[in-house]
């Protein structure tokens, strides 16, 4: 059993490093987060699929970020505050329910723009390079993915679903903890969360892997498409398509190992090592995870300065702001999130 009584001791890096973390991940998040969801409210007319996934995505950014100040102040003051106080509660539970369901909501929806990307390409592709049996997985589901009623369903789906999944096991968390008397809010049980708790987090880590081999298998399946295109025929005017369409599933799969693997690689881990009764180990595990979940939230913050390096639309929006005229370089560099449609 876990040791429910052991007395976490926060050190600097908890109190001091991840509030002034947070601290600056919060304005930097926010303000780029609110360009972004203006400048793709522009382009709702269109109604393209990857501005369907772009603007839950950005709704799913803003979320976490407003989680941040909460952080901010529970692992300052946490371990001075009561488990029954108004900010202990905010902080974990409304805190905890807003950051986890925005983690997998933009976790699925990452990987949705992987397949839609993917399905795109292989709508623009010539038939004769594929093999059949990957014709089949792309009539009947991959090509769903790019279009923008499926994209509209899929997203509200998505979270409906991990908000009941989350909702469930911090009502029961709730609940459980309810029984106990007052302590401090920063603890043990907090931190490590109940039996419930484990079983949601164990679900979450396996989805995580599962979006994580989607998208990497979807990079290998292209390239792979790719290098026999290129053996068979010259792919001219294509090939800065497909280079882009490429490079759009890397950026995807950097995110996700860079900020989101170590965490759910980790996150097994400390479940299995919970159960030692050594209070030093339980110190630092809970600090281990807590830096990896802000590695995680950090995503959110960074996401407009990707999309600001790598998406045409958002670049020349942002210029605009600043000049009359956009630069003719801006006119043709590609877009991250572009939907492919080349001549045939």
């Amino acid at each position: 059993m876990r040791n429910s009584t052991c007395l976490l001791q926060p050190s600097l890096a908890t109190t001091v490093a991840l509030p002034v973390i947070y601290s600056f991940l919060f304005p930097a998040g926010s303000f780029g987060n609110i360009l972004a969801a203006w400048i793709f409210s522009r382009q709702a007319a269109t109604k393209r699929t990857q501005y369907i996934y772009l603007a839950n995505l950005v709704t799913a950014n803003l979320l976490v970020c407003s989680t941040m100040p909460f952080l901010a102040a529970y692992f300052a003051r946490g371990y001075q505050w009561t488990s029954d106080s108004v900010a202990c509660r905010i902080a974990n539970h409304l805190g905890t329910l807003i950051m986890h369901v925005s983690m997998y909501v933009t976790i699925t929806i990452l990987c949705s723009i992987a397949l839609s990307q993917y399905a795109t390409l292989k709508k623009n592709s010539n038939a004769q390079y594929s093999q059949a049996v990957n014709e089949n997985v792309y009539r009947c589901v991959l090509k769903k993915f790019s279009q923008p009623k499926f994209a509209k369903y899929l997203c509200i789906i998505i979270w409906l679903t991990v908000l009941c999944i989350t909702v469930t096991a911090i009502t029961y968390k709730v609940q459980e903890k309810g029984m106990e008397e007052a302590q401090r809010c920063y603890n043990i049980r907090v931190e490590a969360g109940t039996f419930t708790t484990m079983i949601a987090s164990s679900l979450a880590t396996a989805w995580f892997f599962v979006s994580f081999m989607t998208v990497l298998l979807s990079y290998y399946s292209f390239t792979r498409h790719l290098s026999k295109i290129q053996k068979n025929t010259c792919i001219g005017e294509k090939h800065l398509i497909y280079s882009m369409v490429k490079r759009n599933i890397l950026v995807i799969q950097m995110i996700l190992t860079v900020c989101f693997l170590p965490y759910h690689t980790f996150r097994p881990v400390f479940n299995v090592l919970l159960t030692n009764n050594d209070c030093s180990r339980l110190n630092s595990l809970v600090e281990i995870k807590n830096f990896l979940t802000c590695l995680a939230a950090a995503k959110s913050s960074l996401d407009p300065v990707i999309i600001l390096l790598l998406d045409k639309t958002f670049k020349k929006s942002v210029y605009g702001l600043f000049t009359k005229s956009t630069p003719e370089h801006h006119e043709r560099k590609a877009d991250i999130f572009t939907e492919v449609t080349p001549k045939m």
